[in-house]
């Protein structure tokens, strides 16, 4: 017998991490999203969130810049940038 079990991301909402981030974060273009939502779905900490295609945006105040959104997103449409580069 198989259970079905699936389980929502992990979270930092308790602490702001962003402060801890890995020198680099994500930057959502926006232009060739097609709103899978798989970036908000892959995010460890939980902290991506959008409704439609062309409206996700990361809570940079909990992001660690893993870099996984990036990596997964179908269009490439989320591109890590620098710490310092302004978005």
């Amino acid at each position: 017998m198989f259970v079905k079990i699936t389980s929502k991301p992990g979270t930092t909402r308790g602490n702001e991490t962003g402060s801890w981030r890995m020198g680099t974060k994500p930057k959502f273009l926006r232009k060739n999203c097609i709103g899978c939502g798989l970036c908000a779905l892959i995010c460890p900490e939980g902290v991506i969130d959008g409704k439609r295609k062309k409206t996700y945006y990361c809570d940079y105040n909990y992001c660690k810049g893993c870099g996984i959104c990036a990596e997964e997103c179908p269009k490439k449409d989320i591109l890590m940038v620098e710490e310092e580069e302004i978005i």
